[in-house]
């Protein structure tokens, strides 16, 4: 996509520079002790980044970035809680962007590795999101969001070094002990009611007055500031007054981080479009940035090869119930209107072919497959089946033709071909169904709830067909996924906008399941 040859342009530092950047080609760390600019793991991501990266590095950070984005996304799409979307993305964060802190056992090089990628992800997504008022209210949306759950990771400590290294743009304060002690019942009198809903929360039980005034004084720090930074709880009377500054406890002050990066970024996101014409002569950079901005959720799912889901896929067994109840809708679609009517036009069995693919049908099985799918009706012998299907077939698993190992359709492939005419099968169900049909689809797959029937129609109807999907997965795997469940974490919430990757997810829930009763069999035998 980009070329890979370094270009010596005025103005720019070349990678060579000693003075920035080591010695090794695949690492772009610098060899000082921690800068200024990476001294938390949280940021109002207020200047620039100056150094070079790599266009692998600049292309993948901002894929990692925004797979997260993407999550948070469909979990608001999904109306799941602000505690059930930070235990989803925190699994991801880990996965795609951690970042260690400052007394950790990793190394230095490693803790700015990780900030730089944390920092210059979000400039280079700001090059993407900046460019219509939806993507910049969408991006400022989900951002916000990241800031929270990533603030509210952070230990106490780096939660009130980050407020005093921003003390430049916030002015606030934390108060003294002594003070506290003073105004413990003006403080108790004007938070004491919120704090105690925080409490509950926090601890799991419900605390009286004394208790609550105890824990404020035991642990709750206040930080004093000008009234009119908190408009909205001064009007709500839930913060104390007292001469011209308002306290507010550091248990609350996540709502006024969260409000100033969210007007810092909205200003910011501006400023980065008006000069956004500067990049145009950049033919490197310009076709990654329209590339994101069009293909949100546009990511290729890498199915995993397991010989444990894949050891009994065979042109029989993917036609059974049991293999058949894990697949998408699409699938499911595609391989009934295949035994339905033994044929499917070059968009279906394309679709259908590397979707088995995928799953672990090998070349073998597959033409077995096929060749039983087209001749089982007599129109067409085992003959004229080898001349015209074969090849397609074949060239499917690049053993054909130029030889291309075809990967499965993702979703937003799938919805980029036209729509199935009559007696076709390719396509999106949720977009190309008749309300009725999706209806009675949902039916068959245990969806019988109005109010959960109207929440995916209210996704199909906004063009949001990847989170319907997701959200009809979390549905028909309800019973897998609450006997899964551990607490404290998410199982099996991340957005899906792959037909193999729901799939893999659902056997590998089977599988789980299976597991665990084999365990808890054992252990009544043995009792």
């Amino acid at each position: 996509m980009f070329r890979q040859v370094k270009r010596k342009t005025a103005g720019r530092r070349n990678f060579e520079d000693k003075n920035n950047f080591s010695s090794s080609p695949s690492s772009s760390v610098i060899q000082y002790s921690l800068p200024k600019l990476f001294s938390s793991r949280l940021s109002f991501y207020d200047l620039p980044p100056t150094e070079e990266i790599t266009l692998e590095e600049f292309e993948k950070w901002a894929i990692d970035r925004l797979k997260i984005l993407i999550e948070i996304e469909s979990c608001i799409a999904r109306t799941k809680t602000p505690q059930d979307t930070e235990l989803a993305i925190k699994p991801l964060l880990l996965k795609f962007m951690p970042l260690s802190s400052n007394g950790a056992a990793a190394d230095e090089a490693v803790i700015i590795q990780e900030r730089m990628k944390d920092y210059y992800s979000h400039f280079i997504l700001r090059l993407v999101f900046c460019r219509s008022e939806d993507l910049r209210r969408k991006f400022i949306k989900n951002e916000t969001i990241l800031f929270r759950i990533r603030y509210n990771m952070l230990q106490p400590r780096e939660q009130r070094e980050f407020v005093e290294l921003n003390s430049y743009k916030l002015p606030w304060s934390y108060i003294s002990s002594k003070e506290k002690e003073e105004l413990i019942d003006s403080l108790f009198a004007a938070s004491g009611n919120i704090l105690k809903q925080y409490y509950n929360l926090e601890c799991g039980l419900a605390l009286n007055n004394d208790q609550v005034k105890q824990r404020m004084i035991m642990k709750e720090n206040f930080i004093k500031l000008p009234f009119e930074k908190l408009n909205q709880l001064v009007s709500n009377r839930s913060v104390y007054l007292h001469k011209g500054y308002g306290y507010l406890p550091t248990s609350l002050q996540l709502n006024l981080l969260a409000a100033e990066f969210s007007e810092n970024l909205n200003q910011i996101l501006i400023r980065t479009f008006q000069a956004i014409p500067r990049l145009e002569e950049d033919d490197r950079l310009i076709p990654l940035l329209n590339s994101l901005s069009k293909n949100f959720a546009n990511f290729q799912y890498d199915s995993e090869e397991n010989s444990e889901f894949t050891s009994d896929i065979n042109a029989i067994t993917i036609t059974s119930k049991k293999i058949m109840s894990h697949y998408p809708l699409c699938a499911t679609h595609l391989q009934r209107g295949l035994m339905t009517t033994s044929h499917l036009r070059y968009n279906g069995r394309q679709q259908l072919g590397i979707f088995l693919k995928g799953i672990g049908l090998n070349v073998d099985e597959a033409l077995k497959f096929w060749s039983q799918q087209f001749t089982k009706n007599g129109k067409l012998t085992l003959d004229s089946f080898n001349k015209e299907y074969k090849y397609n077939i074949r060239h499917q698993y690049g053993l054909e033709g130029a030889r291309i190992n075809y990967r499965p359709w993702d979703c937003a492939t799938i919805l980029s071909k036209p729509k199935p005419s009559s007696k076709e099968f390719h396509g999106c169900p949720y977009r190309d169904f008749s309300l009725q049909q999706l209806k009675q689809a949902l039916d068959e797959r245990g969806i019988t709830n109005q109010q959960d029937i109207n929440s995916i129609m209210d996704n199909v109807e906004n063009h949001e067909y990847t989170i319907a999907c997701t959200r009809v997965f979390e549905l028909s795997h309800q019973r897998e996924l609450i006997a899964l469940n551990k607490p404290g974490q998410s199982i099996q919430q991340e957005h899906i906008n792959h037909p193999n990757l729901y799939f893999d997810r659902s056997r590998k829930l089977e599988r789980d399941m299976q597991k665990k009763e084999e365990v808890m069999t054992e252990g009544s035998t043995q009792r």
